[in-house]
Order: structure tokens, then C-alpha cells, then sequence
């Protein structure tokens, strides 16, 4: 069975996630790069795994996770659906089973909060952990003056984390925002159509979705 190490190993993966973070960086978007690709990698598989799933779903979870961002590497724009087509002739040359390959392709061109829908388990992982990724360490811009509302969005969160529990069924981001950067009615401004995203992934999951900001329960 094909694992994460083995995507990893994989030199036209490992360049196409370097060179579309490269690509996005020009265009003046927020970190696309390892960092970001292997966190929701290892975020997605933590959902399924914390709410039961087989060892082989958290694992396609995971590899969903690490490639769902190759698409960039084409444009940003519909790059969950490049992402896949993209992601189709590498697996199935490296012998991925056809069913593994399909729920792995669905979940990355599914992403998008644009377009993308939870349409099987690793799918909704992969939405929930990418739409969990917002941190200050993803904006590249070092000029503060410049900062558009995403670098002022992301720039203002001094503290991320996304808390699952299966007892209750919850899945829950916890975020500390520094007030004085970026109000909260900012944040929303920008992430409200991620946040109804993640509601609907995590429905789909049988968990509610909660949005905790400085503390206060706001989702």
C-alpha cells in the first residue's frame, strides 16, 4: 500500500509543491509550502483518528493532505481540480489501488471552498485541516504598512488550534487574535465562507463545528 513516505519520496510531487509555493509567493499570497502542506497533512489524519476511522482511511487522509496543494503549480485559480488531475497519473503509477486513488483525488479537488463539497470522510478531514491553518507565520509580505486584509487576517493570529473530540463529537478551532491588528468582524469578513465549509465537512463527519476566538465561543 502506498503511504505518505512514499508521496513524500516522490521528486515531481516534491516539485510541484516547492515550485507552486514559489508561484503564489509572486502573486503575493500567504506560505503554501512544506510547513503549511505538512501540517494539514498531519492534521487531517489526527480528525480521523480521533473520531475512529480505519487506519487506512486516516492514512489516505494524510496523503490527501500533503498533495492537496500541487495544483498551484498550474494557477491558483480552480488549483483544487488541477490539484487532482495532477495527482491521477502520479498514483496510479506508483500502484495506488483505483477506490484509494478516487477518494484521494475527490478530496483534493474538493477543497475549495468555491466549489468543494465533503463528499466522502477524507475529504471533509482535508477541508476542516486546511481552513484550520491560519497563523501569522504564513504571511510572507515583511512590510506591515503594505499588509492587505489576508496579511492583516493571518498576521493577527498569535495562536491556532484545532481540538477534537469524539465524545462529544466536536471539533472545534481555537484561535487568540491580537484585536488591535485585525478586529474579529475582519476575520469574518474574510473566512466566513471557509467557516460555513468546515460546519458542513464536519457534519458530515457527525461532529459539530465551534469557532472559539480570545476565548469566546462565536460558532
Amino acid at each position: 500500500m502506498i503511504t505518505l513516505e512514499d508521496i513524500k519520496k516522490d521528486p515531481v510531487i516534491d516539485s510541484f509543491i516547492r515550485k507552486g509555493n514559489q508561484y503564489l509567493g509572486v502573486m503575493g499570497f500567504t506560505e503554501h509550502s512544506y510547513r503549511h502542506v505538512n501540517l494539514v497533512s498531519s492534521i487531517a489524519k489526527n480528525i480521523l483518528e480521533r473520531l475512529g476511522f480505519p487506519l487506512r482511511q486516516n492514512e489516505l487522509a494524510s496523503i490527501a493532505g500533503y498533495m492537496h496543494d500541487i495544483g498551484n503549480v498550474v494557477n491558483r485559480n480552480e488549483h483544487g481540480i488541477s490539484g487532482a488531475l495532477i495527482a491521477y497519473p502520479i498514483l496510479i503509477q506508483m500502484g495506488m489501488h483505483p477506490d484509494e486513488i478516487a477518494t484521494v483525488i475527490s478530496a483534493i479537488a474538493n477543497h475549495e471552498e468555491q466549489n468543494g463539497h465533503a463528499v466522502n470522510s477524507v475529504a471533509a478531514a482535508l477541508i476542516v485541516a486546511d481552513k484550520s491553518d491560519v497563523h501569522r507565520s504564513r504571511v510572507r509580505n515583511p512590510d506591515f504598512a503594505t499588509f492587505d486584509i489576508h496579511d492583516r487576517v493571518n498576521y493577527a493570529v498569535e495562536h491556532s488550534f484545532l481540538r477534537v473530540s469524539d465524545d462529544k463529537r466536536a471539533i472545534t478551532m481555537e484561535l487568540t487574535i491580537d484585536i488591535d491588528i485585525c478586529p474579529v468582524m475582519e476575520y469574518f469578513e474574510i473566512f466566513l465562507s471557509r467557516m460555513i465549509m468546515c460546519r458542513r465537512a464536519a457534519n458530515f463527519l457527525k461532529c459539530n463545528f465551534e469557532l472559539v476566538i480570545n476565548g469566546a465561543k462565536l460558532l
